[in-house]
């Protein structure tokens, strides 16, 4: 017996030290007195304790954001501007390579692979297709498996190895026809045309990954829990396509010009070493990144709320609005999303 009330005498005094350690930490942040009382009468409750003191004492993200290994991060140290130069100058890097590219395609296609106008601008189109379908790809998995940081990096090096390809399919003699002797033009053989369109198609598909992400990324650098972290995700958007026409400008003059009078093994290999620059910068900037989990496949919720919808087609609206809410905790039921707030503004 008085082993027993001896160990229920020390857990009576850890408990007592507990309780008052975090009414320190309660007291020094504006964490709702409420929320301390519900989550502290249970011991199993502790991490909600610490995550209700993290997110109330300023020094920690609202949103969710974790670092690179899934931890909390620090709004002093990570994410805001500090880490978009990063980013943009990824975005700029990969707009100068694909219109470096685009830009001139039809007529490297008719003066150096000898195809006719109308084979050479169908080739040309139907890449560019390509290009606007594979963000598809990228952002089912960028939403629901991998995150944006690693869809970026994973196919900003398919697209780099595409340009490397390109480079060398203009560069090494074996890997294109010979010049035109008078009006005699020998056509690319079957090994040639594969060289180049394997290149081409790997930018196509790299650009898939990069062009639904890159943005998204750089709006995940700022807190939407913070007025003041929110007014600067505008500016970002505007310094982000400043970055985009930037690398239209350079490739539609300079490397055009550089194409037609240079060589256009130079002229692919500069966008090829601006876009591994890029790549290196955005690998340069993890430690300073915010990160957003994966919350799943958007298809599958599309489904679940048509599905929803035929269910409760006629359900009564309650008259109270706050019964609307997603749910009545703090973060969204599913694991990488965001509540979204009830709102008026599309009555």
């Amino acid at each position: 017996m008085l082993r027993m009330a001896d160990s229920r005498s020390i857990r009576d005094r850890e408990s007592s030290h507990c309780a008052s350690f975090w009414w320190l930490l309660i007291s020094d942040s504006h964490v709702d007195l409420r929320s301390f009382r519900r989550a502290s009468s249970d011991s199993s409750n502790l991490n909600y304790i610490v995550s209700l003191f993290n997110e109330n004492s300023g020094l920690y993200t609202g949103d969710g954001s974790v670092d690179i290994k899934g931890n909390p991060v620090l709004k002093s140290e990570t994410g805001n501007w500090r880490a978009c130069p990063f980013i943009l100058g990824n975005e700029c890097c990969e707009r100068l390579a694909y219109y470096g590219i685009a830009a001139n395609l039809v007529t490297y296609l008719t003066t150096k692979l000898h195809e006719g106008n109308v084979s050479a601008a169908r080739n040309v189109t139907t890449w560019q297709g390509t290009c606007y379908l594979t963000p598809l790809i990228g952002a089912v998995l960028a939403d629901a498996y991998w995150g944006r940081y690693w869809t970026i990096a994973t196919f900003s090096t398919i697209y780099f190895i595409g340009m490397c390809t390109l480079t060398l399919s203009a560069s090494v003699p074996a890997f294109k026809p010979p010049e035109c002797v008078g009006s005699v033009c020998p056509s690319a053989t079957p090994a040639q045309y594969a060289i180049f369109f394997f290149g081409l198609y790997l930018i196509a598909l790299g650009t898939g990954g990069i062009k639904p992400c890159v943005s998204s990324f750089g709006a995940d650098q700022f807190d939407d829990t913070d007025p003041k972290e929110r007014v600067k995700k505008g500016s970002f958007f505007n310094w982000f396509y400043f970055s985009i026409n930037i690398g239209a400008l350079i490739s539609s003059s300079l490397i055009v010009w550089i194409q037609e009078n240079a060589g256009w093994g130079l002229g692919f290999g500069i966008p090829a070493v601006f876009m591994g620059m890029a790549i290196a910068s955005f690998f340069f900037g993890t430690p300073l990144y915010r990160f957003q989990k994966p919350g799943g496949s958007p298809l599958t919720r599309m489904c679940q709320v048509l599905v929803a919808a035929f269910r409760k087609w006629n359900l009564s609206v309650p008259d109270d609005n706050t019964l609307l809410y997603e749910t009545p905790d703090k973060s969204s039921a599913i694991e990488g999303s965001r509540k979204l707030l009830h709102t008026d503004e599309l009555r």
